[in-house]
């Protein structure tokens, strides 16, 4: 390994991601979709201060991004700031993503905040074969965005809907039904259940792709037996 490889994955393991001046960075401290409490903000503020961060940025992943860091200060950031670092890069389960569902939205019809905080605290940063995003959405609306995502949730009136290998990005994909109508501990099954598919199925791509190779029947009978 040269020491510039060496270099790049000290400052990855940091939570680091160089900016486009390639002399300074952000950093994301996780926040459990997008949650927080006063406390943390007058931290992140504070801290933010101290260090002359140039931006703090709200992030789709309902992830607050402190950008413009120099490399010597990334360290005294984090030591100061007491947070553990939101997965924002890696080959990994990202920060789920979560609507207020029936904690807080009329509209909701499950509890996505509930299902979405124990996915978090289950997979946030579990590795997998590729980048891997969550989404847990109260209703149809879909406000977590979950028809884009490799594993979704959708609340409806007798329960979730599973929908599997979507994502976003450069190639877009709608994920695929595959189950409906399941209980809150039933789905969290399922969640175990695709990611140990496809944590052994020898994809090298995201989930989405793969299922394009292999067909989406081969997950369903895996997962759903």
């Amino acid at each position: 390994m040269t020491m510039v490889e060496e270099k790049k994955d000290d400052i990855l393991s940091k939570g680091a991601i160089v900016q486009r001046d390639y002399e300074t960075y952000a950093i994301a401290p996780h926040l459990t979709g997008g949650l927080c409490t006063p406390e943390q903000l007058r931290k992140l503020a504070d801290v933010a201060e101290k260090h002359g961060v140039k931006a703090m940025k709200l992030t789709s992943a309902q992830r607050i991004a402190l950008v413009g860091i120099p490399e010597g200060e990334i360290d005294n950031v984090w030591a100061d700031l007491g947070m553990p670092p939101g997965h924002a890069i890696g080959l990994c389960v990202r920060s789920i993503k979560f609507c207020p569902g029936t904690t807080f939205c009329r509209r909701g019809q499950q509890d996505a905040v509930g299902l979405g905080m124990e996915l978090d605290k289950r997979y946030h940063g579990y590795e997998l074969p590729s980048k891997f995003k969550i989404g847990v959405s109260g209703c149809g609306n879909s406000c977590g965005e979950s028809w884009v995502k490799e594993l979704g949730f959708i609340g409806m009136p007798k329960g979730w809907k599973v929908v599997v290998g979507g994502c976003a990005g450069a190639q877009p994909r709608i994920a695929q039904e595959l189950i409906k109508d399941i209980t809150t501990e039933e789905a969290l099954d399922i969640a175990r259940k695709v990611m140990d598919y496809y944590k052994n199925s020898g994809a090298t791509k995201r989930l989405g792709k793969h299922l394009e190779t292999v067909g989406f029947d081969d997950l369903k009978q895996k997962v759903l037996g």
